[in-house]
């Protein structure tokens, strides 16, 4: 298989930690040129290092707050500007507070969507002629399973993920035909920040520990275990790479088997 990605330039979005680091990280590895983008410029600053290590090039970082769409639209479209055209576009952030959808306030949703839909739309805005020239792109969403099947306990990500998910399908039906695959990658439960924060929240609310959340999603998991970041990475990756070529407008789940629909 053709994974190598030397010549290609890959924007990872919420790359300074867990799933989104580790896919910065893996397409390094496979020979892309990283732009990595956050808000937290000290974070970005010690990640690039470490993706010059990888791959040997000078890698770039841009600095922006997804919850004020129009500062990532004025961030891409001037490195856009500046430097060569985006390749690959893995959309990552961090998913809404979690909680009962009755107890959401409009803002909860506004903020998700925003996040969520409105930054992916601007970044693929920005990117996208550059693709359609090239005759070639890949775009990555990284979702979440809920868009299979609703999350207990997550509400306002259920409601946004789906949104973003449709989103995706309906870039894919219309980019296809210049070359451009447009998928979803559909983490399960994953060791990052954002699960220790779910199962804290869950044991709170139910007067349980931690431990036993846990076991409780654990034993949901035919695998028996969590994801490691770099496992959704290795799914990112391959559909990043020139073998996915004809692979478009799908859902991937990586998820250890937990979604119980096919």
């Amino acid at each position: 298989m053709e994974l190598n990605l030397s010549g290609r330039t890959a924007l990872v979005c919420g790359s300074t930690q867990g799933i989104g680091r580790a896919c910065a990280r893996q397409l390094a590895a496979m020979g892309a040129h990283i732009v990595i983008l956050a808000r937290n410029k000290e974070a970005l600053i010690v990640e690039k290092a470490e993706l010059d290590r990888i791959n040997k090039l000078n890698n770039d970082y841009l600095v922006a707050d997804f919850s004020d769409w129009r500062e990532v639209e004025h961030v891409i479209k001037n490195f856009i500007a500046e430097r060569n055209p985006i390749n690959i576009l893995v959309n990552n952030n961090g998913g809404p507070p979690s909680g009962p959808i009755t107890d959401a306030r409009p803002e909860a949703f506004e903020s998700a969507f925003t996040q969520h839909l409105i930054c992916n739309q601007v970044l693929v805005q920005a990117v996208v002629d550059e693709m359609i020239k090239a005759n070639y792109g890949r775009i990555i969403n990284i979702i979440s399973t809920s868009v299979k099947a609703p999350l207990h306990g997550l509400g306002v990500s259920n409601t946004i993920r789906a949104a973003v998910a449709n989103w995706s399908k309906t870039l894919a039906n219309e980019l296809g035909q210049y070359g451009i695959t447009v998928n979803n990658v559909l983490p399960g439960a994953t060791m990052t920040g954002r699960l220790s924060q779910i199962i804290g929240n869950k044991a709170n609310r139910q007067n349980l520990t931690s431990d036993e959340i846990q076991a409780e999603m654990l034993a949901e998991i035919p695998l028996k275990r969590f994801a490691k970041p770099e496992e959704i990475a290795d799914a990112v990756a391959f559909l990043a790479s020139p073998a996915a070529a004809y692979i478009t407008g799908i859902n991937l789940p990586v998820d250890g088997g937990r979604t119980a629909s096919l």
